[in-house]
């Protein structure tokens, strides 16, 4: 019988193990694995970070419950507000994607549209089945106020989707202020960003502070360019980084008006992330320069079969993760709440508490992954066969997308009112009419 078991152990190991070498050794040496790695890593932490911050009672969630009730877990979030990370990535890879545009001959608007298409897909799901489980629970009763709760922390994903497509539609510009500029294009945007928080903070308007949503990470976006060049390639240079990023933030916080969290807490008279502020920009310096510090043993630790094919597992359906976790937490917290509170009754912050986390986690994780399953091949678009479009077309799509998640991140798509669903369509109107979507009689996603 032993024996049994250990043959139908290795038979379970090996093809893992050589689906994993088949992997690794189809990777085209040139990759930088760290990339992926990084990207990987962040998100883990967004999801885990959401499931623990959100506090969930026989009430129902209390969005950043631990953060409003804990002012000594707001100096973590300078760690756990990874935001900063997935720009640095995605200055590197958007670099090396229009450069490659460029050499073959690619216009602004395919490699925009194609962007769109690889980010702006997986998007139209969520937005959808959002808009149908709003209609639902209006129609069974449930309140507009209860229903926007919801809705808005499900779809809390969407404010970085939203930033990040603004920051992809300005890249070439921002690549060429790059090559023709260098540090003087990071360090005139970061004073840009200053200037308009000392406009918006000191009129009290958080709408005079919206221009930083695209100031702040287009120009901490660049950090990947430098990156990309091998402008910081020096251990010297990383540690300088890392430095500039803390001294800075020390300063802001320290004698300025900003908070120590980078997460909004209910405490805080402003919010370092809504709008996101230059403490941002700073953070992500830290954090950059000290991240980069362990590109070399990273770079070593990823030749590993195993460790590569896991991290081009979640890097496959990275998208649908983020975007569908909320949905998960919100969905498996309403079931408990509707039960009468099953499992909700620990204070949050209490020893139990934490120990039954990895349990929460571990639930939220397996729901998650079932949603994954059934979303995911929305990442996976087919090839598109058409021409290059008018550049005005995925411009358009992108404000579009944009302009309806800027909202919806901020109010969900309910208000005291009842259902708007104006916002969560738009994106989805946007991608369809301005081109984005393929034709059903060509291509279909």
């Amino acid at each position: 019988m032993s024996t049994e078991r250990s043959g139908s152990s290795r038979a379970t190991v090996e093809p893992v193990l050589s689906r994993a070498e088949r992997v690794a050794a189809a990777t085209p040496p040139t990759r930088h694995r760290v990339i992926d790695f990084l990207r990987a890593a962040a998100i883990t932490v967004v999801v885990l970070g959401h499931w623990t911050i959100v506090a969930v009672d026989r009430n129902g969630i209390q969005p950043h419950g631990v953060l409003d009730n804990a002012p000594w877990s707001h100096p973590l979030t300078w760690v756990f507000q990874v935001m900063p990370v997935f720009f640095l990535v995605g200055g590197y890879a958007n670099g090396i994607s229009w450069r490659s545009a460029r050499r073959k001959g690619v216009g602004y608007g395919g490699w925009l549209r194609a962007r769109l298409r690889r980010l702006g897909l997986p998007l139209i799901p969520l937005l959808l089945v959002w808009l149908a489980a709003c209609v639902i629970m209006l129609a069974a009763g449930m309140t507009p106020e209860r229903v926007q709760v919801l809705s808005q922390m499900a779809l809390i994903p969407t404010w970085f989707l939203a930033a990040y497509l603004l920051v992809i539609a300005v890249a070439p510009a921002c690549l060429v202020l790059w090559e023709r500029f260098g540090w003087w294009s990071i360090a005139g945007g970061v004073v840009l960003a200053g200037v308009v928080d000392l406009i918006s903070i000191g009129t009290g308007s958080e709408l005079a502070g919206y221009p930083n949503y695209l100031i702040v990470w287009a120009s901490f976006h660049q950090f990947g360019y430098a990156w990309l060049d091998g402008r910081l390639a020096t251990l010297r240079r990383k540690l300088l980084l890392a430095g500039i990023g803390a001294v800075g933030l020390a300063v802001l916080v320290g004698l300025g008006p900003y908070p120590v969290s980078m997460i909004t807490a209910a405490g805080d008279e402003i919010s370092n992330s809504s709008p996101t502020r230059v403490t941002m920009a700073f953070l992500g310096m830290l954090q950059a320069g000290l991240v980069l510090t362990t590109e070399a043993p990273l770079t070593r630790w990823l030749q590993r079969p195993r460790v590569w094919f896991v991290t081009v597992v979640l890097n496959s359906r990275i998208m649908t993760w983020f975007l569908w976790h909320l949905t998960a937490m919100v969905a498996v917290s309403s079931l408990l709440v509707a039960l009468g509170g099953i499992g909700l009754g620990l204070a949050p912050l209490s020893p139990l508490w934490w120990a039954t986390r990895p349990v929460w986690w571990l639930v939220l994780l397996a729901v998650t992954y079932g949603l994954v399953l059934v979303f995911g091949r929305f990442e996976s678009p087919r090839a598109d066969p058409r021409p290059a479009p008018a550049t005005w077309r995925p411009v358009a799509a992108a404000v579009c997308v944009c302009a309806g998640l800027a909202v919806m991140a901020s109010a969900g798509m309910v208000g005291p009112g009842g259902l708007n669903p104006v916002w969560p369509l738009l994106p989805v109107v946007g991608l369809a009419v301005f081109g984005v979507l393929l034709r059903p009689g060509r291509t279909s996603v």
